[in-house]
């Protein structure tokens, strides 16, 4: 299986920055971020995943999450690793094609070869404004836009060949112009130009990911990303993306082994399963209702700060009207109304992973949990979300990591130097072979440029 350990601040849980041991001033500390990618590189995980978000909200009152930004932030974890996969946020909503490109072709280089693009669309009210913004774009509109903007930043990747960094000194030829090309792209959203001032990366393009689980989410899944981050509560739940998204990865002509599906699992873990319980139940007392109430209302599109603590949900709109995370809305619905859930048990449910699943127990329980899913094609692999930062995430590589070996899921040591390598996925063919990628004219650069 493939494992990548998601970052966020002091830890996962809403509460984790206010345990005794924690120190909430990490999340400044380059220094702390550097300590976490070496345990995860120890442990010999595929890659370590920073979200991010572009707005700030009533949130920093109450929690402490990754303030910095993710793709600098990687360009010094880069410095401090040598085999560990990077893979950043960014979004396709609020940036520039040839920025975002020239970033992530920075990045792989930087890490010969390491580099991975979480493809957002961003759909928040707060992140609209920051920009200059009444609103968010339409739902599916975002992910027009994002189709758009991937063809442009891959056309732009592959505006170098391979061969094109000559950096001949007899003759004075720094690149061969005649294995340039410009992009000259014209579309409904963007108009780039190009080529690329970054030459090709050691990946050709670092590794696609996405995270939308929505039917549009799917859809652009299925068309272009190599690892999918999901969140999904049930077993069942779980197999029936796999299948509809494997599905829909052939379909569209694709290898189906060639897109890594990793929902997000929460280790919570102890010595004894009492003893895990005990954490959770700790982490879970210090939760501030008042904030659990806003990201729930935020959800689910409806004002709850009046509602009883413990009662169930009032009805609730329908996700057609829903213009943010489509498919954490239908999680969270689909939860609340299975279980019957007052809002004080949603709280708790969701302030230890923000709707993915919370696993509590000793190492051996949530291995049992982790195989299940691989085994029942319901997961390639996972997005360890680690509730305390660093210990739990130390707990998880030095106890459940080699539980994982001793049943034979997990490798022993990397077998790839690169990202790509790590997850078992072919590089890219160079320019000469995807003219017209960004569905544009590819003209050959003039040797004057």
């Amino acid at each position: 299986m493939h494992l990548n350990a998601f970052l966020m601040g002091v830890g996962h849980h809403e509460a984790a920055w206010r345990l005794p041991w924690s120190r909430p001033r990490d999340v400044l500390d380059v220094g702390h971020f550097q300590n976490l990618a070496r345990i995860a590189e120890r442990g010999r995980l595929d890659s370590v995943f920073f979200a991010d978000r572009l707005a700030v909200g009533d949130a920093a009152r109450h929690n402490v999450t990754n303030a910095l930004d993710p793709v600098l932030l990687l360009s010094a974890i880069a410095t401090a690793t040598e085999h560990i996969g990077l893979i950043s946020t960014a979004s396709t909503g609020f940036s520039e094609p040839y920025t975002l490109a020239r970033q992530f072709a920075t990045l792989d280089h930087l890490s010969a070869g390491r580099a991975g693009w979480n493809i957002v669309t961003s759909g928040g009210e707060a992140e609209a404004r920051n920009f200059g913004r009444d609103a968010a774009d339409e739902h599916d509109r975002r992910y027009a836009r994002a189709a758009e903007f991937l063809d442009v930043v891959t056309g732009l990747w592959d505006s170098w060949d391979d061969a094109a960094f000559v950096a001949d000194k007899a003759s004075g030829t720094f690149a061969d112009t005649d294995l340039l090309r410009a992009l000259d792209h014209r579309g409904e959203f963007f108009g780039v130009g190009g080529p690329l001032s970054v030459p090709r990366g050691p990946q050709g393009h670092p590794l696609l990911v996405q995270a939308g689980s929505s039917p549009a989410g799917r859809e652009f899944a299925a068309r272009h990303a190599e690892a999918v981050f999901t969140a999904h509560q049930t077993l069942d739940d779980a197999q029936d993306f796999y299948q509809d998204l494997k599905n829909r990865v052939a379909e569209h002509g694709r290898d189906p082994e060639h897109t890594k599906v990793l929902p997000g699992i929460v280790p919570v873990l102890g010595a004894t399963e009492a003893e895990a319980r005990d954490l959770e139940r700790r982490l879970d007392d210090l939760l501030v209702t008042d904030h659990g109430v806003a990201q729930v209302s935020g959800m689910l599109g409806l004002d709850l700060s009046d509602h009883p603590l413990d009662r169930p949900l009032p009805a609730l709109p329908p996700i057609q009207q829903i213009n943010g995370n489509k498919s954490r809305y239908d999680l969270v619905a689909r939860m609340a109304e299975r279980e019957n859930l007052t809002l004080r048990e949603i709280l708790a449910r969701l302030g230890g992973g923000r709707g993915h699943r919370v696993v509590t127990g000793t190492p051996e329980q949530v291995a049992d949990t982790l195989e299940v899913w691989f085994t029942e094609y319901a997961a390639d692999g996972f997005n360890i979300m680690a509730p305390h930062l660093p210990r739990g995430l130390e707990d998880f590589v030095d106890h459940v990591v080699p539980e994982l070996r001793t049943r034979g899921l997990f490798r022993t040591d990397y077998s790839a130097t690169t990202l790509r390598g790590h997850y078992g996925l072919p590089r890219p063919a160079a320019c000469g072979s995807r003219l017209g990628v960004a569905g544009a004219a590819a003209d050959r650069v003039p040797a004057t440029s």
